[in-house]
């Protein structure tokens, strides 16, 4: 993950840790690798934690049975059988869970794609990979029907044919960030238009259904749906985490990275299929959630202060933003909405202030 850094060292070497308040870095050394961790990331991560757990404590005591934060932790912790447990564990706790790990999934997912591209207007939301995982799980539930495990199948399926096609049309000697980009923008467009056409040939009731989960959403999520949804991102995160280390290269250019030794393609390909998955992962389960994989690296690497996108204080930053916007649409809006609905509206209004920003900045 980008934040900390391994250095080959001896193999007779015994475990050593020391903090450098100079370089505000916290080196450990254990056998024949160093590692560095940069303290501020690590302050950072630690207190977006905090809040995103009380954030979550509050959630799990909102709701028709209010519940305070000391109850809430009862219920989890002392294991009455009491209905508060029933409550919070059985009936609020999945889409909690579910709101921090598909967060943190959108947010790395995010954060790949904005590193390989070098602009913060990256994201699979908007170069087109969580329409294409859209039109795949839409295919499904429309045309087929099926169960969970179907409209993943084809939400995965629709992600990496998207990803592919925009690849293959932005390649040109190797694929650089800004073709992707506006490539990714016309199949997204194309793509859009195709799902609106699916969702006015097909029936009613079907539609219906369909239109309030492409809206993205939580709603109804199970410890079926939680669960399997967190143990494909872990394995994915996991991939993230073996195929990471040339991202940092890759940002300064195909050049550079290959002059240091790193297979440029075979990198970025395999960066893009494991992003692609992340966001299709989260689009099975909950539905195209936008604007999170867009904000979270942005505003993760602000806050961190890392001299690129970093993915650890991303995923974090995306597990808050997803679990703030899922209690503001089911207990501070005068009705109950999808979660997509607030972070549509909370993105835009981040989209609208990032191209001011840019735009600025270039003048």
């Amino acid at each position: 993950m980008t934040g900390m850094q391994t250095r080959p060292g001896h193999a007779g070497d015994a475990p050593a840790a020391r903090v450098d308040f100079g370089r505000r870095t916290l080196r450990w050394r254990r056998g024949g690798f160093w590692l560095r961790f940069d303290l501020r990331t690590i302050v950072v991560c630690a207190a977006i934690t905090a809040a995103t757990v009380l954030v979550a404590l509050v959630t799990l005591g909102s709701g028709d049975y209010v519940l305070s934060i000391g109850e809430v932790g009862s219920a989890i912790f002392v294991g009455d059988d009491g209905f508060a447990r029933t409550v919070v564990l059985e009936w609020r706790m999945p889409r909690v869970a579910a709101s921090i790990v598909f967060g943190a999934a959108l947010g790395v997912s995010g954060a790949i794609f904005q590193s390989l591209t070098r602009n913060p207007l990256a994201s699979p939301d908007i170069i087109g990979f969580s329409a294409g995982s859209y039109t795949g799980a839409l295919i499904v539930i429309i045309l087929i029907g099926g169960s969970y495990l179907d409209v993943a199948a084809g939400a995965l399926a629709g992600g990496i044919t998207t990803a592919a096609v925009v690849y293959l049309l932005a390649f040109k000697r190797g694929v650089q960030g800004f073709r992707l980009i506006v490539v990714g923008i016309a199949i997204s467009a194309m793509l859009g238009s195709l799902n609106t056409w699916m969702m006015l040939t097909a029936d009613l009731e079907v539609a219906m259904t369909a239109a309030v989960w492409g809206a993205g959403t939580l709603n109804a999520t199970s410890w079926e749906q939680a669960g399997i949804g967190a143990l494909v991102i872990f394995l994915l995160l996991c991939a993230t985490a073996a195929l990471a280390r040339p991202l940092r290269q890759l940002e300064l250019g195909d050049d550079a990275a290959k002059a240091l030794g790193v297979r440029a393609e075979p990198s970025r390909l395999g960066l893009i299929v494991v992003g692609v998955a992340l966001t299709a992962t989260v689009t099975a389960a909950a539905g195209p959630i936008a604007f999170v994989a867009l904000a979270a690296p942005q505003i993760a690497r602000r806050l961190a202060r890392t001299p690129g996108v970093a993915l650890a204080p991303a995923a974090f930053l995306g597990a808050f933003l997803l679990c703030t916007a899922d209690y503001v649409a089911q207990h501070r809006l005068p009705a109950a909405l999808p979660v997509g609905v607030v972070t549509v509206v909370v993105g835009g209004g981040y989209l609208v202030w990032l191209l001011i920003h840019e735009a600025r900045r270039r003048i």
